[in-house]
């Protein structure tokens, strides 16, 4: 490493140090003590709900009015990639730019970092919290590659030759061929590349360790090896810590499959990762996603974590499931006891359209009125029901949850109450709440829809 790159970082560290007292350890993001499989956030449990329309969120020239679009139907959490692909041809790179077109890989583009700086801070005045991604495998390879400012051609800090990198790498990225993924002092230990990566997170955490509502993702859907993510998870946790703060990182992987072995990099290791990221179980439908996510809370049950989803995946307009899918898929992920749920953005996903608007909003009115994190999955309290048809969240003896995918009549166990109680069906696409009525029930309760369509009924 030069000297000039050493002394940045040692500025960086400063400078971080310096303003991470700005977000104090009761303000910051955390894992909740009381129960552990949820967030708090200033000091209070938090559910994190969202939905956007765009990876790196940051770029979008529309931010202000997107988080206020978010937080009026209550969502409080987006998803961030430190993406720079020029996709919309707004997004800027995080590298200057010299007059014969090479990017300098020892200077920065000082507009890249002020978009970046503007979502932390106004997310954080709405009380958003952030998940971002320091790194996406889809910008270093096909059309993006050529572009890339890592790409020798592009940059006049390095060579080929000398950082191993090739001209082209036309394979999907999940092929995992890019050397960019392998040079971390416990893998290739690439002394090329490898001093510009640590500088760029350098710079990240010197914007984002002041802010107490950022998450930290190491890679958008990765199937590198461990030993990458690992690394990353333990620097950005030991700089933390040298500026004075905790934060939370975790790991998302490629396969579908939650019992995959790459997921247990993450499952397995809450040393590495404070908490787990299972964004792609949400490619799953019907009963499987719901059984599926269950497995993995029960995996976990010796050292309970948050479980995240930052996408949910599903869209008319997509290739991973229809609209119905993703509202099925939101709903069931917060019943089932997961600690976020957003959209993921169009046109594989809601975004934060119409539809993730009314079913966002329905959820945080039904949410607002439990008690979420004394609750948990509960359809053993469920009889007379078919597959998909019904899911239960409850604190059995004071208050229940069913959502309903798409109508239905199913059988409630409320003999814990022991006494009568009290039924109020929501019309989810409305966000609109029926009149409360008293039952007389004291045992098994039939709950039978209104119509078709999504609902959900709570019970007290």
């Amino acid at each position: 490493m030069n000297s000039r790159m050493a002394l940045t970082m040692t500025m960086v560290l400063m400078f971080a140090s310096a303003f991470a007292a700005s977000a104090t350890s009761v303000d910051r993001i955390d894992i909740y003590p009381d129960n552990p499989a949820y967030w708090q956030y200033q000091g209070k449990p938090v559910l994190l709900l969202g939905g956007s329309k765009d990876d790196n969120l940051f770029q979008i020239p529309d931010l202000t009015e997107h988080l206020d679009l978010l937080a009026s139907v209550g969502g409080n959490y987006v998803r961030n990639t430190m993406s720079a692909r020029n996709d919309r041809g707004f997004e800027v790179q995080a590298f200057q730019q010299l007059p014969n077109g090479k990017y300098d890989l020892n200077q920065w583009n000082d507009e890249y970092w002020r978009r970046f700086g503007s979502l932390l801070s106004l997310a954080e005045q709405r009380r958003i919290i952030v998940q971002i991604e320091v790194w996406d495998r889809f910008d270093y390879s096909r059309e993006h590659w050529q572009d890339s400012p890592y790409n020798p051609k592009n940059n006049v800090n390095y060579t080929y030759t000398a950082s191993g990198f090739a001209e082209q790498y036309p394979n999907h990225a999940g092929s995992n061929e890019q050397p960019f993924f392998f040079t971390t002092p416990t893998q290739r230990n690439n002394t090329v590349v490898f001093p510009y990566q640590q500088r760029f997170v350098d710079k990240i955490l010197s914007c984002s360790l002041r802010h107490g509502n950022v998450l930290y993702c190491m890679d958008n859907e990765t199937s590198g090896e461990p030993a990458w993510g690992a690394y990353w998870s333990e620097y950005i946790k030991t700089k933390a810590k040298e500026a004075g703060v905790t934060v939370h990182t975790t790991e998302m992987w490629d396969a579908w499959d939650l019992a995959n072995p790459q997921h247990n990099a993450t499952f397995d290791h809450p040393e590495t990762y404070s908490f787990v990221d299972i964004s792609q179980n949400n490619h799953q439908k019907g009963q499987a996603h719901w059984d599926n996510a269950q497995r993995q809370r029960a995996r976990i049950a010796g050292r309970v974590r948050p479980l995240n989803c930052t996408k949910i995946y599903g869209a008319d307009t997509g290739r991973y499931g229809n609209d119905c899918d993703a509202m099925e898929r939101f709903w069931r992920n917060m019943f089932g006891g997961l600690a976020s749920a957003r959209f993921h953005r169009p046109d594989s996903g809601l975004g934060l359209g119409d539809k993730a608007q009314a079913n966002t909003r329905s959820m945080r009115m039904l949410t607002d009125r439990m008690n979420v994190f004394e609750c948990t999955p509960h359809n053993d309290l469920l009889s007379d029901r078919e597959d998909n048809e019904a899911y239960c969240f409850a604190q059995p003896g004071t208050e229940y949850a069913v959502y309903f995918p798409n109508g239905g009549k199913v059988t409630l166990d409320v003999g814990a109450m022991g006494k009568p109680v009290t039924v109020q069906w929501l019309d989810i696409m409305q966000s609109k709440w029926s009149k409360p009525k008293p039952v007389g029930a004291t045992g098994r309760l039939t709950l039978e829809c209104p119509s078709q369509g999504y609902w959900a009924v709570l019970v007290r």
